[in-house]
């Protein structure tokens, strides 16, 4: 009968989707690890160890691994299992021409955005609080939101979803950076100087101190790779 087929088809779907959620909300959690800097890059992801940390299947752990491969932040080798990946010069080049033509937009919606601005300097006093406790990867992860903010501002989810996948795998280029305080501590004060350009609505200064950011940011990673 059709709706006896009907409902034997959603019921197998069902059980889909809940593997589905499962699988996402373990892919998630890896994900924060990882770009949190406490899974490293080059570091193996056993699957009996996720398994037992997260009491999952290892089914839904081999799926997680497949959605964490898509949003490039592991690689998979025959033989040698999955790893968190490792990024390249060549990533952080096309990284930041991604991020040169994405972030313009964050910088149109935070102008004389009263709203928006104040929740960039929420990010910049976090990171100035994580500095003085020398946290410099808590420093790091609130540049990161800086920019997520300021691009989320935007309105647009498709856009800020790229932007997340994005930022979550240049992580794993800062974390490849051997001084991480020499890294992340000068763009405290130019977060700040770009919030004080956005909240006066100076808009060719923000475009040209945001451009400065990326040039330099950009420098620094290939240096280092």
């Amino acid at each position: 009968m059709p709706g006896a087929d009907l409902i034997d088809a959603l019921a197998h779907a069902a059980v889909s989707i809940r593997r589905s959620t499962t699988a996402e909300q373990v892919a998630e959690t890896l994900r924060r690890q990882i770009t949190n800097g406490a899974v490293p890059p080059g570091t193996r992801l056993r699957e009996e160890a996720v398994v037992g940390a997260l009491g999952v299947s290892r089914n839904t752990v081999r799926e997680a691994f497949r959605l964490l491969a898509h949003q490039r932040l592991v690689d998979h080798a025959l033989h040698r299992g999955v790893h968190v990946r490792t990024v390249s010069a060549d990533d952080v080049r096309e990284l930041f021409a991604t991020r040169r033509l994405i972030q313009p937009l964050g910088i149109a919606a935070a102008l004389d955005n009263a709203t928006l601005c104040a929740a960039l300097d929420e990010q910049v006093d976090a990171a100035a609080l994580a500095a003085a406790a020398d946290d410099w990867t808590a420093v790091g992860t609130a540049n990161m939101a800086f920019h997520l903010v300021m691009v989320a501002g935007c309105g647009s989810g498709h856009v800020t979803a790229m932007f997340e996948q994005l930022v979550a795998e240049l992580r794993l280029a800062f974390l490849q950076m051997p001084d991480h305080k020499g890294l992340h501590e000068p763009y405290i004060d130019g977060n700040r100087r770009l919030v004080d350009l956005l909240t006066a609505g100076r808009r060719e200064a923000a475009l040209a101190e945001l451009a400065c950011y990326l040039d330099t940011a950009e420098q620094q990673l290939l240096a280092a790779l």
